[in-house]
């Protein structure tokens, strides 16, 4: 079934544990985060997407991640919340992607993920006032990421043409707001490392 077409276009929203911006953006994984692990929650909107015949759009997703050392080096943890929106077979597809059987961009998840700890079906929302992104899954992630203004006024901070495999162009954000409590595991992360990206997944190839 990896050869099935499937597309993701929107955006993402990501907070870490990183004190300072991410280093793995930069060092596409050859550099260990600051704490000298990482944790990490994502959120994404698909504005337009499908998995095959199955209509993806208008969704929302989370996706929580600790990686013990070097990114390159495997031997993640990652759970994965999917929109309560979602129909039985946008779900399975959503899970298929997200754990890399799908192949395409998320591929190396297959070879990465070591501890895949399930899906859960919640309510979630993703907005945009102004600049921020707030991201909400109730009683699980409450989290608002601002960008870094850059020097003209008005633009953000962004790195553009990198190889890291989420986005080519990254907006530099920190989090206002970022909690998360799932899995048996309590993160705070205001104050730190946070990152914006136009979501431009596909697959299989």
């Amino acid at each position: 079934m990896a050869d099935v077409e499937w597309a993701l276009k929107g955006e993402l929203v990501l907070s870490c544990n990183c004190t300072v911006f991410c280093p793995c953006v930069l060092s596409l994984g050859q550099h260990p985060p600051t704490e000298g692990y990482c944790q990490t929650w994502a959120g994404f909107r698909v504005d337009h997407g499908y998995y095959g015949d199955t209509d993806l759009s208008g969704l929302n997703l989370g996706l929580i991640m600790e990686i013990p050392g070097y990114m390159s080096r495997g031997n993640w943890t990652a759970g994965l919340f999917v929109d309560k929106r979602a129909s039985i077979y946008a779900t399975k597809a959503f899970t298929r992607i997200f754990t890399g059987k799908a192949g395409g961009t998320t591929s190396l998840l297959s070879i990465l993920v070591g501890n895949f700890l399930g899906v859960q079906q919640e309510p979630i929302s993703y907005e945009v006032e102004d600049k921020k992104r707030i991201f909400k899954i109730p009683k699980i992630i409450d989290g608002v990421v601002a960008p870094i203004p850059g020097k003209i006024h008005g633009e953000d901070t962004v790195i553009s043409n990198s190889e890291y495999w989420i986005a080519s162009d990254i907006i530099v954000a920190k989090s206002e707001k970022s909690k998360m409590r799932a899995f048996g595991r309590n993160w705070n992360f205001a104050g730190r490392s946070a990152e914006i990206c136009a979501l431009d997944w596909s697959g299989p190839n």
